[in-house]
C-alpha cells in the first residue's frame, strides 16, 4: 500500500514537472521579452483609459518619495508635459470676453471719472483735518491687469504659459495702493444684519477693496487662522472662518489642474495706517479703525453683528498680511449671472438636501435644463473634485459670464474656507462624481499623471506655493491631504467604470450643446 502511494506520488510530480517546463515556462519567458504582450509594465508611458485600470489601481504605497522628473522641477516638469500642450480649439474673436478697444474705452471713462472725483473730494477735505494720501493715478494700456481682462476666452480666464500672469501677481505685491475701500456686498449690506439667519451676509468677512497706482483692483483678505490650526469638529461648515492662505492655495491648485478658473492670487504684507486707512476716501472705513491696548492697529467689519472689537484683526503693529485677488472686470461691461449649485448643502443646523439623502439624484439633473446637454454638468464635477482636494464645502453657488451662455466655465471664486481640515476627507463633497459617474477625459488623465511619484501633487503643489511671498502657504499635513485625496478620486472614478463601463463615464471635452447656449442666459436676464 505504501509502495502504491509513493509510486502516485511519484508520477503527479513528473506530470508536474513536464507541464512547468513545457507551457508554463515558455509563456512566461514570452511575457519577459519585452513585447509587452501580456503586461503593460511601463508605467512612465502615460497613455489613454486603455490602461485606466492600471491607474486608478494607485495606492498611497506607489507614492514613492523618490520619484523624479526629467530634471530638478517636477512642476516644470509638469507644465511641460504632452497633457499640458494639447492643442485647444482655435479661440475665436467673438469668444474672447472683451474686445480690447472697447475695454480701454470703458477704464479711459472710469479714469477720468476717479480723477474728477478726487479733484472734488480733495477740495471737500482740504479745510478738514482729515489727512488723505492723495497719489497720481497713471493709465496705462499695457498694465497685466488689463491684459488679464482681454485674455478671458470661453474656455478660461487665462491661457497657459501667460506671461500677463505671473506678472500681474508680482504688480499686486509690489505696487502703490492709492485708494481702499469696502467690496461692494459690504456696502450692499449699509451697515445692517439680519442675526437670526444662519448663514450671514458675505461682507462680514472683512474684504476689501484695494486700487493700485495703475488703476488695478484687487480683493484683501486679511490672516484669520495660523497656519497650523484645524477648523474644530464642532464648527459647522458655513460659520468656519475665511482663511487668506486657502484662497492662496487654490489659486495654485487651480493651475496646477489646468482648470484656469479662480482669478490670480498673490499673498502680501498690509499697512493698515499707510495702505489702508490714509488712502481711504469712505468715511464709514474709516471708522471702523482703533488702537488696540497693545498698540497694534485694527479694524473689524461694518456690520452690525460683527461690529465689535473682538472680531476686529489687527496688525503687528500695522502690518497685517492676507491674499491679493486679482478683479474681473466690471460687471456693467462683462455681466455675470449667480446660479445655485444643484448639489447645496443645508445652511441649517438639523437639514438636509435631496442629494444627500437620493443615491439617484443625478438622474433627475440630468433631465433638467442647462444639466441635459453640454458641459455645465461635467464643469460641475470638475469643481466638485476642485473643491474636495480642498476640502471646501462652501459651494453654494457658481457663476457664468452671461457673454459665453451655457457652454461658458464656471468661475472658482470665494475659496477661502477651503484646506481646513487636513485630517478629514469629507467624501460627500464628491457626490456629483459619485453619484453621476462622470468625468471628462482631460480631467482624469491629469489627475491620473498628478497621482505619479514624478509629478505628485503635493510635490507640485509645494513648489508652485514657494514662489508665493508668505510661503509656507500650507503645512506639509495639508500637502499630504492632497495625495490622499487624489488616490480617493481615482477610486471613485474606477468604481463608476466598473460598475458602467469607460464610454459611459470618461466623456470627451468639448461637448457641443443641443440647444441654442444664450438660450438660458437670456432668459434668466429677461426675469
Amino acid at each position: 500500500m505504501r509502495k502504491d502511494r509513493l509510486f502516485l506520488a511519484v508520477i503527479l510530480t513528473a506530470i508536474f514537472s513536464a507541464d512547468l517546463y513545457f507551457i508554463l515556462l515558455p509563456k512566461l519567458r514570452n511575457a519577459g521579452d519585452g513585447s509587452g504582450r501580456f503586461c503593460s509594465c511601463q508605467r512612465s508611458n502615460f497613455s489613454l483609459p486603455g490602461q485606466f485600470s492600471n491607474w486608478t489601481a494607485l495606492t498611497l504605497q506607489d507614492l514613492d518619495p523618490s520619484g523624479r522628473g526629467n530634471g530638478s522641477s517636477k512642476l516644470d516638469g509638469l507644465f511641460t508635459h504632452p497633457l499640458y500642450n494639447t492643442e485647444k480649439p482655435t479661440v475665436a474673436a467673438a469668444e474672447r470676453l472683451l474686445q480690447s478697444d472697447r475695454l480701454m474705452d470703458y477704464y479711459r471713462k472710469k479714469v477720468s471719472r476717479w480723477e474728477r472725483h478726487m479733484k472734488l473730494y480733495n477740495e471737500a477735505v482740504a479745510a478738514s483735518n482729515i489727512t488723505v494720501t492723495d497719489y497720481q493715478v497713471t493709465f496705462d494700456p499695457d498694465a497685466n491687469w488689463l491684459k488679464f481682462h482681454t485674455g478671458i476666452s470661453r474656455h478660461a480666464l487665462y491661457s497657459r504659459h501667460d506671461p500677463a500672469i505671473a506678472r500681474l501677481l508680482l504688480d499686486m505685491r509690489d505696487m502703490t495702493v492709492i485708494n481702499s475701500d469696502f467690496t461692494q456686498d459690504e456696502k450692499a449690506l449699509k451697515g445692517t444684519c439680519d442675526c437670526s439667519q444662519v448663514v450671514k451676509p458675505s461682507g462680514h468677512h472683512l474684504k476689501l477693496a484695494l486700487k493700485m497706482q495703475n488703476f488695478g483692483k484687487a480683493m484683501f483678505k486679511p490672516m484669520r487662522q495660523q497656519r497650523d490650526e484645524e477648523t474644530p469638529e464642532d464648527v459647522f461648515f458655513f460659520v468656519d472662518v475665511q482663511r487668506h492662505n486657502a484662497e492662496i492655495a487654490a489659486f495654485h491648485l487651480d493651475s496646477i489642474l489646468d482648470f484656469r478658473r479662480v482669478p490670480p492670487v498673490v499673498g502680501r504684507f498690509l499697512n493698515l495706517t499707510g495702505e489702508v486707512l490714509q488712502v481711504t476716501r469712505n468715511d464709514d472705513l474709516r471708522g471702523v479703525f482703533f488702537t488696540s491696548p497693545a498698540n497694534n492697529t485694527c479694524f473689524f467689519a461694518k456690520c452690525l453683528y460683527v461690529c465689535k472689537t473682538e472680531y476686529a484683526v489687527c496688525g503687528s503693529p500695522d502690518l497685517l498680511e492676507g491674499s491679493l485677488s486679482a478683479y474681473l472686470p466690471g460687471l456693467s461691461i462683462a455681466p455675470r449671472i449667480s446660479i445655485p449649485n444643484p448639489w447645496i448643502r443645508s445652511y441649517t443646523f438639523t437639514g438636509q438636501e435631496e442629494w444627500q439623502v437620493n443615491p439617484s439624484y443625478c438622474d433627475t439633473i440630468k433631465k433638467l435644463y442647462p444639466y441635459n446637454s453640454g458641459n455645465r454638468l461635467l464643469n460641475i464635477i470638475d469643481m466638485s473634485v476642485f473643491d474636495f482636494l480642498m476640502g471646501n464645502m462652501d459651494r453654494h453657488h457658481y457663476e457664468i459670464f452671461t457673454e459665453f451662455g451655457d457652454e461658458g466655465f464656471l468661475l472658482h471664486l470665494d475659496n477661502a474656507r477651503g484646506f481646513g481640515k487636513h485630517s478629514k476627507d469629507e467624501m460627500s463633497i464628491l457626490a456629483p462624481l459619485s453619484q453621476c459617474c462622470m468625468i471628462k477625459r482631460s480631467t482624469l488623465l491629469r489627475l491620473q499623471l498628478l497621482a505619479q511619484p514624478q509629478f505628485r501633487l503635493s510635490d507640485v503643489m509645494r513648489e508652485s506655493l514657494q514662489k508665493d511671498p508668505l510661503h509656507p502657504i500650507l503645512t506639509e499635513a495639508h500637502l499630504s491631504a492632497l495625495d490622499r485625496r487624489l488616490i480617493k478620486i481615482l477610486r471613485a472614478v474606477q468604481r463608476c467604470t466598473r460598475k458602467l463601463g469607460d464610454a459611459r463615464v470618461i466623456t470627451d471635452d468639448f461637448v457641443r450643446a443641443a440647444v441654442n447656449p444664450r438660450a438660458y442666459t437670456e432668459s434668466k436676464k429677461a426675469r
